[in-house]
């Protein structure tokens, strides 16, 4: 026994370093509550990270903000066939679970391949955006206000647009004011403010 108990340890510290020196360092599957958001992954990315140019990067989003969405999926404030089920979904499984969990990933910005002409206008048109996402687009934490750095320009032009025609929480009156901001800018200025924000780091 004492033999094969010394076997089992040096097979043991064997696989150790073996894990090491193979790279075997723990990843998004393996952290705490990725069983809960494993289907989120699907359209999101690995850990939150969307390789799509229409989906949102939610990897680094704070928790707050995540519900917020999340809940208004769920009860049809922001109208979504396709995230409705989701949502609730994540409600049921637990929505401070799985707000925690994309939190804690590491956001890895979108690739921007924007036309340096289209990123500079954006720049140009983004003086009536500072108010509320601030002069770098990073947004405002404690009022809610989510950032726009790094995002993909599909999905960031889309939300612009369902803003200004009043189909992203439709008639909710604390989203008033960006309405009525987006319905002055013209739809083409959205692909250029999409375009600069999506570059910014």
């Amino acid at each position: 026994m004492h033999t094969m108990a010394r076997a089992l340890l040096a097979c043991t510290a064997l696989l150790a370093v073996l894990a090491v020196s193979e790279g075997w360092a723990a990843g998004p599957f393996d952290a705490p509550g990725f069983t809960k958001v494993f289907t989120c992954t699907a359209c999101h990315g690995p850990a939150g990270n969307s390789p799509s140019d229409s989906m949102p990067i939610i990897a680094g989003m704070p928790p707050a903000y995540f519900k917020k969405q999340i809940a208004a999926y769920a009860t049809g404030k922001r109208p979504s066939p396709e995230m409705a089920p989701y949502a609730k979904m994540v409600m049921h499984l637990g929505a401070d679970d799985v707000a925690a969990y994309f939190a804690a990933q590491k956001m890895q910005p979108a690739k921007s391949t924007a036309d340096p002409a289209a990123v500079e206008r954006g720049r140009k048109a983004s003086d009536q955006c500072i108010v509320c996402h601030g002069k770098e687009g990073k947004g405002d934490v404690d009022k809610g206000i989510p950032s726009l750095v790094g995002q993909p320009a599909g999905f960031l032009r889309e939300q612009m647009l369902l803003f200004k025609t009043d189909k992203r929480n439709p008639g909710d009156v604390q989203l008033k004011a960006i309405k009525a901001i987006m319905a002055t800018i013209q739809d083409a200025t959205f692909a250029d403010l999409a375009a600069y924000y999506s570059s910014l780091r």
